[in-house]
């Protein structure tokens, strides 16, 4: 087959072969519909004998002069006035050129003088012309711009199909007919390259096209490249758009109906052109042009393509970020204990709530832990591992599990906290945690801790809540920050009816506030917590109903009565959450003001967790 490139692919042969047989089957339905709407032979309307009078040598000069196809027309009137004909008497320098190359070679007689207008171009007579002719002489006004459409037969060929924008403007007895078969060069230019688009008819027939003058940048075409017809143009797409640039021609062709396709250019470079297309063609007439906007959307499929590639980017971390949550919370639901009375039978009640942030990764490193030791006293501790997520949590479990080893070696608190300061240094740089770690000695009802760059503890004894002061030398440094770092220890005794509070930072700090003031809210609503509700005797009463509006909670920790040893408890809190350990009574109920602990602090966690 001919026209084909060497060494393409099959299929896009077969494509391209398929395009060539779509045009070359139009091309003939047109040839049939130019030979049944030839028009015969027509006599002109002018007696012979009477030529026309000439045109004077000013008014030839001053049409050469015009910068637009331009020809002068004169009608021919009866006795009554009524228009018989018009006669084509003279043309200007642009007519002439523009007749060189649209009207095809030896469809019309040489010029040899003026000639009945529609006798010369007998198609002309079936469009607006002959009607704009006629009002410009009757109105004496200037007639359009209008498009008009009409072909000239070829003696051995396809019909040449003309298109341009006609004015009519009287001129004397004469009547003055200019077009334009293009539209204004500069702004025109600018404006296509300025969005990428451009525009053309492809005339079927004679295979001409009319392009404007941003096709070649729009395709990419170089300075010296012809400009393309549609077999062309399928000549310069991609083989995987082939079949789409068909069922366009098709759409606009056979169903006679506007189309749009989504075309890859070949080359190089990735490059998208959308094509929009309609059919032009005369009343119950073949399809004889296609008119298409051209429409580089190479950036645009660019920024879809990475649209959809961010989009499933984002699913794959939400899945990734979705079961680490999940296995973050395995495990910390797998470390971390539940208070249900069991300190109980050592003269403690117990409770923990962790409440996660819900705007974060939803797990916190924040971790808790109590339990008895072999020496008869309560290990209490409560940290808040860097970070969120598996690694924080990973952290965590790491610390909870070492102290509770470490504390069955009977040593006292400050080297507990020294070599968990050793074990976090020893896991990496990220891996820094604060604690509050304290021993709780019964038989002199004393509560001894250490403090590594955690909140200091709360004591709440009454209705008077105060905090803690820091151990002897300050408030260490948080563990994992500096090998061989010492740690000191506070001693608090407590009575009857007190409540410690441990709580990490979220509960309590806000951003941009004072520390002082982040503090000083914390024991305003523990204090208004004890003056408010009084717990029942237990875990559930110590822990109470947690606020349904709130984001944090308490987690405390009371004492019993003898003849069990006093313990200690430890208690964990997530972003916002705290811990508190108190020595009630002898079986008797809480004092009141207890229970509204629980609540007091979910409303100042809900205004200030971070």
């Amino acid at each position: 087959m001919k026209h084909l490139p060497p060494g393409r692919d099959g299929h896009w042969r077969l494509d391209l072969r398929a395009v060539g047989e779509l045009l070359a089957s139009q091309r003939e339905r047109i040839a049939a519909y130019a030979d049944v709407h030839r028009p015969p032979p027509r006599e002109a309307a002018r007696p012979a004998g009477e030529p026309p009078a000439p045109v004077p040598d000013s008014v030839s000069d001053l049409l050469d002069a015009m910068p637009m196809a331009a020809i002068l027309v004169r009608p021919v009137l009866a006795d009554d006035g009524r228009i018989e004909d018009f006669l084509y008497v003279a043309r200007n320098a642009c007519a002439r050129a523009y007749a060189a190359t649209h009207i095809p070679p030896g469809s019309v007689p040489p010029w040899t003088g003026p000639v009945a207008l529609f006798e010369r171009f007998p198609v002309m007579e079936h469009t607006g012309l002959p009607r704009m002719l006629a009002d410009a002489h009757h109105e004496r006004a200037p007639q359009g711009p209008e498009a008009v459409e009409w072909f000239v037969p070829r003696p051995d060929g396809p019909p040449a199909r003309l298109s341009s924008e006609v004015h009519v403007a009287p001129c004397g007895d004469d009547l003055l007919v200019t077009w334009e078969p293009g539209h204004r060069v500069r702004m025109a230019k600018a404006a296509q390259k300025l969005v990428r688009t451009c525009w053309a008819e492809w005339n079927l027939a004679d295979g001409t096209v009319e392009p404007s003058l941003g096709f070649d940048y729009v395709l990419g075409l170089g300075r010296t490249d012809p400009v393309p017809d549609l077999r062309g143009l399928a000549s310069l797409i991609a083989a995987d758009s082939l079949p789409e640039f068909y069922g366009l021609l098709y759409d606009v062709l056979l169903r006679k109906r506007n189309s749009s396709r989504e075309l890859r250019m070949r080359g190089p470079v990735q490059r998208f052109i959308r094509v929009v297309a309609e059919p032009v063609r005369p009343k119950d007439g073949p399809v004889w042009a296609v008119r298409a906007v051209l429409i580089d959307v190479s950036d645009d499929h660019r920024r879809r393509t990475l649209a959809r590639a961010a989009d499933e980017e984002a699913r794959r971390q939400r899945s990734r970020a979705a079961a680490l949550t999940e296995v973050a919370d395995v495990l910390r639901d797998a470390v971390l204990p539940r208070f249900q009375d069991e300190l109980a039978p050592y003269g403690l009640d117990a409770a923990a709530v962790y409440r996660p942030d819900s705007t974060g990764s939803g797990v916190g490193g924040d971790w808790y832990k109590a339990r008895r030791l072999p020496d008869g006293r309560l290990l209490v501790a409560l940290g808040d591992a860097r970070g969120h997520g598996l690694d924080a949590v990973t952290l965590m479990a790491k610390l909870r599990y070492a102290l509770a080893g470490l504390a069955y070696t009977e040593e006292p608190v400050e080297e507990l906290t020294r070599w968990l300061n050793e074990v976090a240094c020893d896991d990496g740089i990220e891996s820094t945690a604060t604690a509050v770690i304290a021993r709780y000695h019964p038989e002199r009802s004393m509560l001894r801790w250490t403090c590594a760059g955690h909140p200091l503890p709360v004591l709440l004894r009454g209705t008077r809540a105060t905090q803690l002061s820091a151990p002897p030398g300050g408030t260490g440094l948080s563990l994992g920050v500096l090998p061989g770092t010492a740690y000191t220890a506070a001693e608090t005794v407590l009575a009857d009816g007190d409540v410690i509070l441990l709580c990490s930072d979220g509960l309590i700090e806000r951003r941009d506030t004072d520390p002082d003031e982040d503090t000083a809210r914390l024991l305003a609503a523990a204090e208004q917590c004890a003056r408010e509700t009084a717990p029942t005797h237990g875990h559930d009463g110590l822990q109470g109903t947690p606020n349904a509006s709130s984001t944090c909670s308490t987690a405390p920790i009371a004492p019993t009565t003898p003849p069990f040893s006093p313990c200690a408890a430890s208690l964990r809190h997530g972003d916002p959450r705290a811990r508190a350990v108190r020595t009630p009574p002898p079986r008797t109920p809480y004092p009141k003001g207890f229970m509204g602990i629980s609540s007091g602090l979910q409303r100042l966690g809900g205004e200030s967790a971070a």
